[in-house]
């Protein structure tokens, strides 16, 4: 049974890795990986450090909390249900794992709204951080999609592979996007 595990878990291994796909935008040189695993796409495009303040200091952040958001590996996450079937995820069932470190999970935005009412950002500001995160839950109906912000704790150019969770048929799955790999400060 052991073996049979094994040999399992190696051929779902490369699987996963000949299932990631890997492109940069000519224009930004931003990078964007992309997976597709049962009913489930997910892609994940590199956002730059200058993208992040703009956005928030446009919104209400001060620059200092903006940098603090700016600090992050951020990605803009789309999922798309490419089944025939509903879809749920938990983004709390995702893992993300940098090289060489156990797997962590990402920060939510309750754990970001403590952050920002520590930093004294204001409820409209706070909002609008809110609404351009990806979305905690959400079940998808075929062909639904979703986009929103995630965040990781990786240094610049830190690279991490994302475990991504989801259930459809009252059964759980899961899928991977590996060497992801976090935007440079100049990106």
């Amino acid at each position: 049974m052991r073996l049979s595990t094994l040999t399992l878990l190696a051929a779902w291994s490369t699987a996963a890795i000949a299932g990631t796909d890997f492109s940069v935008d000519a224009e930004t040189g931003l990078a964007t990986w992309q997976a597709e695993s049962g009913a489930i796409q997910v892609r994940l495009t590199q956002i730059s450090p200058d993208q992040a303040r703009g956005f928030y200091q446009a919104r209400g952040f001060s620059p200092a909390a903006a940098e603090r958001y700016a600090a992050e590996c951020i990605f803009m996450t789309v999922v798309r249900n490419i089944g025939e079937t509903p879809i749920q995820h938990r983004l709390a069932d995702w893992r993300y794992e940098p090289a060489g470190q156990p797997p962590r999970t990402i920060r939510s935005k309750v754990e970001w709204e403590r952050i920002w009412k520590r930093q004294d950002v204001n409820e409209v500001a706070r909002i609008a951080f809110n609404w351009a995160q990806f979305p905690a839950t959400q079940t998808f109906a075929p062909g639904d999609w979703n986009q929103g912000m995630t965040t990781y704790s990786v240094p610049r150019n830190g690279q991490f592979d994302l475990r991504f969770v989801w259930r459809a048929g009252g059964k759980t799955h899961s899928g991977k996007l590996e060497q992801v790999r976090c935007a440079n400060e100049t990106s």
